[in-house]
């Protein structure tokens, strides 16, 4: 069976998020969905969380899963405003729980705070298989960026959150927190080894001037156009990967992001005076 695949992308944080249909019987499945949120502002906003609403209406969509391919550092996770609206399961990757251990130490989140994945409603395993309507779906382990990130085999489609960029992007940061190049070239060759038919369905494409975001790629194009792979061993691709992430600043809403998406898409709660607010940890300090 083939999934109808619908990509949104969010411009400001480049962004893919995917409705994906079983033609069948309508059911349906949404794959990283991106909450709209200003940094300087503070203002949160769902714009394009509305669009997908009105997508799924449009199509008289059954919506099963909200489906997290990691806790992402980069934008903030509209899984509960979609949830809320449309229903379904809110799932990611088991590795979940390593995550939030750690942000929770970073940000003092304090003994309130559950760091054991049961703020999302199903938590996945590699070799895990579940059922959007008469689609048969995979969960595929892909650490390395982080240890919660995997890849979901819906049909032909592959969707591999951070783990592979476009061909003329590459590969994902290994810099954070439980990340490992290793594991990460590891995950990259059990895509590699996917069948030629597959469409690899991006999370993010950060497209060089004159280009286009492209949200899928064929398994074949990345095999052979994607300079983290052509031409590469496990050790040259180490070497390569770690002096890339040497010169990485953090992403702009790591913090914001994190205290978002550990939580499964909730907001922290509002304090005393009913207003909801970030935390920020403070280095270099006098």
């Amino acid at each position: 069976m083939v999934p109808v695949l619908t990509p949104f992308f969010h411009a400001p944080t480049c962004t893919w998020t995917w409705v994906v249909e079983d033609p069948g019987t309508h059911a349906a499945a949404i794959v990283d969905p991106a909450l709209d949120y200003d940094p300087k502002s503070g203002r949160i906003s769902t714009l394009l969380a509305d669009a997908v609403i009105a997508h799924v209406h449009d199509r008289r969509l059954g919506v099963l899963w909200i489906l997290e391919t990691h806790a992402h550092a980069d934008h903030l996770s509209a899984a509960q405003y979609l949830k809320q609206q449309l229903g379904g399961r809110v799932a990611i990757g088991a590795g979940i729980e390593a995550v939030q251990r750690h942000f929770a130490r970073v940000l003092n989140l304090g003994a309130d705070f559950a760091a054991d994945g049961s703020q999302f409603d199903h938590r996945f395993a590699d070799g895990d298989r579940f059922r959007i309507g008469d689609l048969d779906a995979e969960v595929i382990a892909t650490p390395g960026h982080t240890p919660d990130s995997l890849s979901y085999r819906i049909g032909d489609a592959l969707f591999v959150g951070d783990t592979l960029f476009a061909p003329d992007v590459g590969s994902a940061r290994c810099d954070f927190p439980g990340g490992d190049a290793a594991a990460l070239w590891t995950s990259i060759q059990r895509i590699l080894a996917l069948p030629d038919e597959t469409r690899i369905c991006l999370a993010h494409d950060y497209p060089p001037d004159g280009r286009q975001p492209r949200p899928v790629v064929p398994l074949r194009e990345m095999r052979e156009r994607n300079p983290h792979v052509v031409g590469l061993d496990a050790q040259g691709y180490i070497a390569l990967r770690s002096a890339r992430d040497a010169g990485l600043a953090a992403p702009q809403l790591l913090y914001p992001a994190l205290q978002v998406n550990i939580r499964a898409g909730h907001l922290p709660e509002p304090e005393a005076n009913g207003t909801i607010y970030f935390k920020m940890p403070v280095s270099g300090a006098w």
